[in-house]
């Protein structure tokens, strides 16, 4: 039996798929490892959706070779050729191959590449896991995504949506809270489309979850705003409960409809301002993160102030922003690229003005008082959120999974400060 080393990069879902791998191992009888350098073999959950993304988990790759090596989740699926350039001996693993995960272990460890990168027909839902944060459950609701985005590379790791079933993600729920999670994360490539091959959507599912009868929270991960429409009128219905954050991820990428158009997005500027005015409209205080990004190939100075003013009008809390990489594989990497130079400085203008708007929104939560569930261990200490998702950190010590009265008393740019009021 060995000792493994398993790491993670990028989005939520690729995190749920390290502690499914993790999970597997101690189920399969091996032991998990901290520290890479007391390790029989390493596991790298890799992510791919950015050129500087990719470039790190290349360095990382190649730092971690010198012993038996499985490069798992995006960037083997969507790169194959360079992650062999860096590590030819590693194995190969897709982000939708978990079922094969013990027997590339056992064949990597016998000094035997193997590669794995079609999908299995195992549903991640149901399966053991070794949680990262005791207090939070990642719950992968579906694989793959509808959208045809000419700048992503997701669709080439993950393909097709795959949605899981309602009841499965409902039982895999109560298992995270029976396991003590006070905090559960609905979580897929994009939300918005989830249950379109199956017959139902997310509302449904978000009720569902939301009936389970236990004191814990409800996080809705990213959705794209093209499927808004088919379901906004329903989805505000179910944040109506308490136990969702009163939190939307919608990334609109550029306030240009002719460049959202070359996108491929499938949404207007409008169906973005449309979702967050009814949002605000009906629930007030509503956290709005968006992504953004600069420099995409057909973004004229023109199109590039239209995402200026949709910043300006829509004023999102939190703001993502990316300066647009040409990723392999993807249409957009086959046009005229915007000079890098340019690309930097529409992307300092963009991070000036966000850091503004999120400033100004987090100086109104001073003042505010509540309750906050501690959810997290950073490097600043144990950090919470509020009803609206906002993350929060105190001085006083507190306990990850517990939930405090706390009253706001400073704010900066990334979080808000408080103390304990009771």
């Amino acid at each position: 039996m060995a000792k493994i080393f398993v790491e993670a990069y990028g989005c939520s879902a690729s995190f749920a798929d390290s502690e499914m791998i993790s999970g597997l191992i101690q189920n399969g009888g091996h032991t998990l490892t901290n520290n890479s350098s007391e390790s029989d073999l390493n596991i790298v959950v890799t992510c791919s959706v950015k050129d500087s993304t990719a470039n790190k988990m290349m360095y990382r790759i190649n730092s971690l070779k010198s012993k038996p090596l499985i490069v798992a989740g995006c960037l083997p699926k969507a790169e194959k050729e360079n992650v062999e350039k860096f590590s030819g001996n590693a194995s190969l693993m897709g982000p939708n191959s978990l079922g094969k995960t013990l027997q590339i272990i056992d064949s990597t460890l016998a000094g035997r590449k193997q590669i794995a990168l079609e999908d299995t027909d195992l549903s991640k839902v149901g399966l053991p896991k070794v949680r990262l944060n005791p207090a939070v459950g990642i719950v992968e609701i579906a694989s793959g995504c509808m959208s045809e985005c000419t700048f992503c590379q997701t669709k080439l790791s993950k393909g097709d949506l795959s949605s899981y079933r309602l009841g499965d993600i409902v039982r895999q729920v109560q298992t995270e809270i029976k396991e003590g999670c006070k905090e559960v994360w609905l979580t897929s490539t994009d939300n918005g489309c989830y249950g379109f091959d199956i017959g139902t959507d997310l509302p449904t599912l978000v009720n569902a979850v939301a009936e389970i009868p236990d004191d814990f929270m409800i996080r809705v991960g990213m959705m794209n705003p093209m499927y808004m429409p088919r379901i906004k009128e329903n989805l505000i219905k179910s944040f109506d409960n308490d136990k969702v954050f009163k939190f939307l991820h919608i990334p609109v990428q550029s306030g240009s409809d002719k460049v959202l158009n070359d996108m491929k997005r499938g949404h207007t500027s409008g169906t973005f301002r449309e979702i967050v005015n009814k949002v605000r409209e009906r629930f007030g205080n509503f956290t709005i993160s968006t992504d953004i990004i600069v420099g995409f190939p057909s973004e004229t100075e023109e199109e590039f102030q239209k995402t200026i003013t949709l910043l300006d009008e829509t004023k999102p809390d939190v703001v993502n922003l990316s300066k647009y990489s040409a990723r392999p594989g993807t249409d957009a990497a086959e046009w005229n690229q915007i000079d890098a130079a340019e690309v930097k400085r529409r992307s300092k203008i963009v991070f000036e003005q966000i850091s503004k708007l999120s400033m100004k929104s987090n100086q109104k939560w001073i003042g505010w008082k509540g309750k906050v569930l501690f959810d997290e261990m950073t490097d600043e200490g144990i950090k919470g959120r509020n009803f609206a998702y906002k993350p929060i950190t105190v001085e006083e010590k507190v306990d990850i999974g517990q939930s405090y009265i706390i009253e706001i008393t400073n704010a900066t740019v990334k979080r808000l400060i408080g103390k304990i009021a009771s």
